[in-house]
């Protein structure tokens, strides 16, 4: 049906994982990243080029650990310890966002 990418074995994995850690990274470093540039003295164009090549690096790194790497018949977490850490990941990332959102509230 879609594109099914394949690890380095050639087995299929799902891009899931790897599309939501790169969305995400998006979202962060281009959200951020350019205002923490400004705010430290940096031009808007030089802090929307270095968020884009560290969200670059990030998703060169996520697509590596989490499609070329990966081994699919090695994922035997049960549906409740995956669901556990997804409600802890979304604290951390909530967390986050406001963390990142504290030093531009005035």
């Amino acid at each position: 049906m879609g594109l099914q990418p394949r690890n380095r074995e050639g087995r299929s994995v799902d891009p899931v994982p790897f599309l939501v850690v790169t969305g995400l990274a998006f979202m962060i470093l281009l959200s951020f990243g350019p205002l923490y540039g400004q705010a430290l003295g940096v031009a808007l164009e030089i802090a929307i080029g270095v968020s884009f090549s560290l969200f670059l690096v990030l998703s060169v790194t996520a697509y590596y650990w989490q499609v070329w790497t990966a081994r699919p018949a090695d994922v035997s977490a049960p549906a409740s310890v995956r669901g556990v850490r997804l409600f802890y990941l979304m604290a951390v990332l909530a967390a986050l966002g406001v963390v990142l959102a504290l030093p531009f509230l005035r």
